[in-house]
């Protein structure tokens, strides 16, 4: 990594800052040593122009439409991996030889099984609870079952504590969506792949066998693989920014899943969905596009254009292609909402106005759609998400740990309140 240097200018005061490298990507101007020379601090709402932290997980180029993990891009990962190797790779850094792969998917599924009284903990919660708050409260619960993988100061901790969290996550969304629904809980099976084991918890029932669908697995694989990780996103920054204190990872995770339940983040997939429903029919599309185009109205396209990918989401290329394999191996030709989503797509690709604001379909438009085919219900969209980020969260955790530079989050604010007054007591206030 190469340094420059950078001169700031701010009245009769110069600050000298360093400006640093990465292997690709924008630079970055160091701004840590900003206010002891100029006693000013910066300004970025958001953050979207403030690099948190040093990463070699995940990089994102939004204006070209580029997601690489450790290197690789999205795409290749999708098409010619599976999630466990993908979760290895963002784990370790690199991909795994065929001895690593087999003994990390053996350790992984040998530890899917979730501690058994953490199926009464689940009774605590009302049946019509959201998946969601159930998903925050279990996670956050890991850490009362498994103290022997809390310290994080523990290398071998912090490993055993990942290989958990990436495993026993699909069980116990499975059980939030069992739950749910007031079907019984079905444990996991060491003889089925992860997606495939993920699947059989949510659709198999005790009374009849359930048969693997290779096609619907293959697409729940890849959905995993397509949202493992996505730099530094709001819920990544939270689990970050709450590891930071030395909170343990269960811990930390839980607030992620907390972020990621927001619609303007977990949430989109669900909005998209919901939006299609809305419309209803082909033939009150250009209602809602009228909408969309006019500033006035509040109205929103769900699904389309994104706050990092100024081009279309790479992401979304393998979840048009994943979606079709879906509805074609389900048979679904005349659905309703599918018409609207395609024609929707069509529109977006070839109106002027949706390709002037780059508003491209995302990932969220196709997997709503594809989600909805499998059999879920809108509401568990999210633990899905939650199910595949785990291992992002995980990795960049685990990495932030370790990394020697790291302090605890601590972001400054611009204070427009009162100044400092003097109190008066409550009979002399008028």
């Amino acid at each position: 990594m190469t340094e420059q240097s950078a001169k700031l200018t701010l009245g009769q005061k110069d600050a000298d800052l360093a400006v640093r490298s990465g292997s690709i990507g924008p630079d970055v101007v160091d701004v840590t040593a900003l206010y002891k020379q100029t006693g000013l601090f910066t300004y970025d709402p958001g953050f979207s122009s403030t690099a948190s932290c040093e990463s070699k997980i995940t990089y994102i180029d939004g204006d070209e439409g580029v997601l690489l993990h450790r290197g690789y891009p999205i795409d290749q990962l999708a098409e010619r991996g599976d999630f466990l190797e993908t979760c290895y790779l963002l784990l370790y850094g690199e991909l795994p030889t065929t001895r690593e792969k087999d003994d990390f998917v053996y350790r992984v599924t040998r530890h899917t099984m979730v501690h058994e009284q953490m199926s009464r903990f689940y009774t605590g919660f009302r049946r019509d609870a959201h998946p969601m708050a159930v998903m925050v409260g279990s996670v956050g619960a890991l850490s009362a079952f498994y103290h022997d993988s809390t310290d994080i100061a523990d290398p071998h901790q912090r490993m055993v504590a990942s290989l958990r969290m990436v495993a026993k996550m699909p069980t116990i969304a499975a059980m939030a969506y069992k739950y749910h629904i007031g079907q019984p809980f079905v444990y996991p099976r060491n003889d089925l792949a992860y997606a495939e084991n993920f699947l059989h918890m949510c659709f198999a029932v005790p009374c009849e066998p359930y048969r693997i669908n290779p096609v619907l697995a293959r697409a729940m694989d890849r959905i995993f693989i397509l949202h493992a990780d996505h730099e530094q996103n709001a819920s990544t920054s939270t689990v970050r920014l709450a590891g930071s204190s030395g909170a343990n990872p269960f811990a930390c995770v839980a607030a992620g899943i907390a972020c990621l339940w927001g619609p303007a983040h977990g949430g989109a997939n669900e909005a998209a969905l919901n939006m299609l429903m809305e419309i209803g029919t082909k033939d009150r599309i250009p209602e809602f596009i009228a909408r969309a185009k006019d500033k006035n109205d509040p109205f929103r396209l769900m699904g389309f254009g994104h706050r990092v990918y100024k081009n279309y989401d790479p992401r979304a290329k393998i979840m048009q292609q994943t979606c079709h394999e879906v509805l074609d191996e389900l048979g679904i030709k005349d659905d309703p909402l599918l018409e609207v989503a395609m024609e929707l797509e069509r529109i977006a690709l070839t109106d002027e106005y949706f390709i002037e604001k780059k508003l491209y379909p995302n990932v969220d438009f196709y997997s709503g759609i594809t989600l909805k085919a499998l059999g879920f219900p809108t509401t568990m969209f999210t633990v899905l998400f939650a199910v595949a980020r785990t291992v992002g969260w995980i990795a960049q955790w685990k990495e932030m740990i370790e990394d020697p530079h790291q302090r605890i989050g601590r972001p400054r604010q611009l204070y427009t309140g009162a100044e400092m007054r003097d109190y008066v007591a409550v009979d002399e206030r008028g």
